[in-house]
């Protein structure tokens, strides 16, 4: 997902369970820093980690993430597979209802697959559940979404049907875009649906108040199968791009948790181990920081110039003495110690020294028309924050060392995935962090059916065609090596820059319970509690 990137309760028998959690004195309150304002807390319309925060809390679909990131039995209590292992039917637990009550149904799930693949929902993300049989004819309107492979067999039981066998199911299930939806809430309300006093959910909490750009307040839903489990009551999420503000209202204590990315700037990190150790933490992530070029507009068709724009980097430099944070330097799309994968070699300037990359960046300029008369001039697009500024910086001094000009535009988070995704910039900077933990959650990036998340606008049908054989293949070291094959491919076209595999800056109070770093960076409040 894109890292990185709205006050009532809506049925009168919920009010007065709220209110009596406003006056309990015990009240266990989370106020958590998020990294962006979220567009969207609709499922179908979310594309970024910081949406992902508030909507995991208030869904949750067939399978679910444990305090480490795994998939595990969510509203489904148990699943079947076919032989062939295209066909997986789930059956839901026992006596589920939405948090107005309302029974909750397979059919809520069969309603919400149709309404992501559906053209006219216009679902970002919907490319991301490819893998149901018919879904892309039915996303690209070549066939109606009753086609799409899925289907409430009774209350209780409902079958997926595949294109292939897909091994990494149970993880691409706990994602956002495969959450039920309550199908008498949208009825009543349509895409209004998702204000409060309007959203019912079926997770651990319930949306209360969302004050755009400010903050979106959840709490406990009572009616959640595992209710008495729950050990937080409100979570409160401020959107904060700043990692500095975020420190300042860290050590306030006017945020009691600040996990991503950007939890804090890596200026801090000494004072931080010596004056507040253990609650700033540093671990590696499934995530890769990398550029985009767009090649829908010229130059950037041109190869030569994203070769150019590669080979002028010096990606140890920027690793180790302007991040700091020990992210690794990255040479290869796919992220090391991803499951099901091999990745293939780094390319081969990796081992080049820095005078014979510029050497050949300069080359490569020329030979397309620019030079000190006529340098190479655009705009670097990257979002705020200092990390951000200061990574820039060094990018385009970099740039400009081989008579490249970056101008570099700031602009928050949700704005900038906008921009790119609408392909409204030259050059920009991206990150991914894995949805789920297997290479295709990456290499989807690239292809040229994965909608708004393929930036560069890279169109290679080989590319598409390996990623297809990809889907059919059984065996997971033949598919492995055939994945292997795309990664070279649109490493050597340069579909996109890698830049550095991140890790993760976490601010954790000593008081928050629970909390367990992990690969995906995804920390569902239901595992947390707060001791004081």
């Amino acid at each position: 997902m894109a890292l990185a990137r709205r006050s009532l309760l809506t049925a009168v028998t919920a009010a007065p369970l709220w209110s009596g959690m406003a006056l309990a004195q015990d009240k266990a309150v989370l106020r958590r820093g998020n990294i962006a304002e979220p567009d969207s807390l609709d499922p179908h319309q979310c594309t970024g980690a910081w949406e992902n925060n508030i909507v995991g809390d208030l869904f949750m679909g067939l399978t679910t993430d444990d305090p480490q990131a795994r998939p595990i039995p969510g509203v489904a209590e148990r699943w079947s597979i076919s032989d062939d292992g295209t066909v997986w039917t789930f059956t839901l637990r026992a006596g589920l209802v939405w948090s107005d009550g309302a029974p909750l149904t397979a059919a809520d799930f069969e309603f919400a697959f149709r309404r992501l693949l559906d053209p006219k929902t216009a679902a970002k993300y919907a490319s991301l559940q490819y893998v149901v049989k018919n879904a892309e004819a039915v996303n690209t309107g070549k066939l109606p979404v009753e086609a799409l492979g899925v289907r409430a067999v009774d209350d209780r039981t409902f079958e997926i049907t595949l294109d292939a066998p897909t091994p990494f199911l149970p993880g691409l299930l706990t994602h956002y875009t495969s959450y039920p939806l309550p199908r008498h809430v949208l009825a009543q309300h349509g895409d209004a649906w998702v204000k409060p006093g309007n959203m019912v959910s079926n997770g651990p909490y319930m949306l209360v108040e969302w004050n755009p750009n400010d903050k979106i307040r959840v709490v406990k839903n009572p009616r959640f199968f595992e209710a008495d489990r729950i050990r937080i009551d409100e979570v409160i999420f401020y959107p904060i791009e700043d990692e500095k503000a975020a420190l300042t209202r860290f050590r306030a204590r006017e945020i009691d948790a600040n996990i991503g990315s950007r939890g804090f700037p890596i200026d801090e990190w000494p004072w931080l181990q010596k004056n507040m150790p253990g609650e700033a933490l540093i671990h590696p992530q499934l995530a890769l920081d990398y550029l985009v070029t767009n090649t829908r507009r010229k130059p950037y068709d041109d190869i030569r110039i994203r070769r150019a724009l590669s080979l002028s980097l010096d990606r140890e430099t920027v690793a180790e003495r302007v991040n700091r944070d020990g992210r690794l330097p990255a040479y290869t799309f796919v992220p090391p110690g991803i499951d099901n994968y091999t990745s293939p070699p780094a390319v081969a300037y990796a081992q080049w020294t820095k005078e014979k990359r510029q050497a050949e960046a300069r080359r490569l300029l020329a030979e397309a028309g620019y030079g000190p008369g006529n340098p190479l001039t655009f705009d670097y697009m990257h979002a705020t924050g200092r990390s951000g500024r200061r990574e820039a910086v060094a990018l385009s001094a970099l740039w400009r060392e081989v008579g490249i000009i970056a101008r570099p535009i700031a602009n928050e988070t949700k704005v900038h995935y906008n921009t790119i995704q609408a392909h409204d910039f030259d050059v920009a900077w991206a990150a991914w962090v894995a949805d789920y933990n297997d290479p295709q959650n990456f290499l989807f990036l690239v292809d040229s059916r994965s909608g708004v998340f393929n930036y560069s606008g890279y169109d290679n049908p080989a590319y598409d065609a390996l990623m297809d054989q990809a889907k059919v293949t059984l065996d997971l070291a033949a598919r492995a090596q055939l994945l292997a094959t795309a990664e070279r491919m649109m490493l050597d076209d340069y579909a996109a820059i890698p830049l550095a595999f991140r890790t993760t800056k976490t601010l954790i109070a000593p008081y928050v319970k629970g909390f367990v770093s992990n690969v995906t960076n995804i920390h569902r409040t239901r595992w947390m509690w707060i001791e004081r």
